[in-house]
């Protein structure tokens, strides 16, 4: 300010905004090194002999370098912390860069912690912290008020200048808002591809599941069937030869009958193959399925006699009827069920059952979660648990799991596996609540 008023406060110019930071440690890159030059020549205009100016424009550059790390490290407090910085350090500037800090040409110096301030928060703490600039901006009018007049024509200077730092900050802030919300729509989109990549990748592990298990169904009917004859002559022979060696040869008589006692074993394991094969019809009706779960889970219970198993149940309220074939459902959740008894057969646990609307692809239906907390199911074979053969037992077939899939798919639903809260593994059954005319062939007997 001078005796003339503000006639010296003509032209402005306006600082170009930073970039958006990155949260975290960066390196240093060309923009930095930009922000340098910026510095370096507003050090060579005038006052160059005031060496407080130099400091503080080193200050400057200092925030503004470690604005992204600071942001980084302190993601809610970091943006107040970096704007505050350079309100106070604008004002500073303006006091070591004139006579009178009002009439100093770095004015707009103050443009810098109202761009920061648009690019960090929203429209009202935009409009906040601009007002706060411009208020440490106008604390310089009070001294020189006391020596100088304030003019019509430095006051309407004085309000232009106020007026574009809101101007700058909203323009900014606008083009700041935009940017995020069109990042967090693409931060949605990239998650709802992934989920939907996440379910065409089940959906193709499921057919190709279900083609070899339709493929493996052909053969282990043909091979049953080719093994179970010479099986019944064998047998047949052994019956004769134990009568007529009577006690005769007592040995002999004992070796046949270990003969007798396999080929038994052998034609149970060639019924079972047999039912894995044989395709049936679902015949659904509707069904109250936290009532068979209840008799699933009775059944099995009473028949254990390994080490306590504690059943804990969280089934939703007002659960519709689902169509559903009981029997073969039955035999499903008896497989899963004792599964998980047997996981838990040498320390007891806790298995919990959950039951609850779902909607998987656009369809409603009920979700089924079995969770036990045994020693689980390995990583290396969970992706293939319900193929024929695989099994975490000593003892069985590993056709189980396998049959469960088959009759879950009949029913148009799907079942995964998952490690479970407590360790353990984690069955999630879906089944859709809406009847398909078209059944899938699917197989009547769970074999163990």
């Amino acid at each position: 300010m001078t005796p003339k008023g503000f006639l010296g406060l003509d032209g402005s110019y306006v600082v170009s905004a930073p970039p958006i930071p990155e949260a975290g440690a960066r390196r240093f890159s060309w923009l930095d090194a930009l922000w340098l030059v910026f510095l370096v020549i507003l050090a060579l205009l005038p006052p160059r002999g005031e060496w407080h100016k130099q400091v503080i424009l080193v200050a400057i550059g200092v925030v503004q370098l470690l604005e992204g790390w600071l942001i980084g490290r302190l993601p809610k407090r970091g943006p107040v912390y970096v704007v505050v910085l350079k309100i106070l350090l604008s004002a500073i500037l303006l006091d070591h860069t004139a006579e009178v800090g009002i009439n100093s040409s770095y004015y707009p110096i103050f443009y810098l912690p109202v761009v920061t301030a648009a690019l960090y928060f929203g429209p009202w703490m935009t409009l906040l912290w601009t007002a706060v600039a411009s208020a440490a901006y106008c604390s310089y009018l009070y001294p020189a008020l006391e020596e100088y007049d304030l003019t019509a024509a430095g006051f309407e200077d004085l309000a232009l200048r106020i007026m574009f730092f809101f101007m700058a900050a909203m323009l900014v802030n606008r083009f700041a808002e935009e940017s995020r919300r069109q990042t967090k729509l693409y931060q949605q989109l990239a998650e709802q591809l992934a989920e939907t990549n996440r379910q065409l990748r089940q959906a193709q592990a499921e057919a190709r599941r279900s083609e070899r298990l339709a493929a493996l169904g052909q053969l282990s009917a043909g091979l049953a069937h080719e093994i179970r004859n010479p099986l019944g002559v064998i047998k047949g022979s052994a019956e004769m030869l134990t009568q007529k060696l009577e006690g005769s040869n007592e040995l002999a008589r004992e070796l046949a009958g270990y003969i007798s006692t396999e080929v038994n074993r052998l034609s149970a394991l060639v019924t079972q193959f047999l039912n894995f094969a044989r395709p049936l019809h679902a015949d659904l009706h509707a069904t109250n399925l936290t009532a068979l779960l209840d008799r699933v889970l009775k059944n099995v219970g009473e028949q254990w006699k390994g080490k306590p198993v504690q059943i804990e149940r969280a089934y939703a309220s007002a659960l519709p009827l689902i169509p559903l074939d009981e029997g073969l459902f039955e035999q499903a959740l008896i497989n899963l069920v004792q599964n998980a008894h047997e996981a838990m057969e040498e320390r007891g646990g806790i298995l919990r059952v959950e039951v609850a609307r779902a909607t998987q692809n656009n369809n409603e239906g009920i979700v089924i979660r079995l969770a036990d907390n045994g020693p689980g199911i390995p990583d290396a074979i969970r992706e293939e648990i319900f193929n024929p053969f695989v099994t975490t037992k000593k003892t069985g077939v590993g056709l189980g799991l396998s049959i469960v899939s088959k009759i879950i798919d009949g029913h148009h639903g799907s079942i995964r596996v998952e490690n479970g809260p407590r360790g353990g593994a984690s069955f999630m059954i879906f089944v859709p609540l809406e009847e398909n005319p078209e059944q899938q062939p699917i197989v009547a007997i769970a074999a163990r």
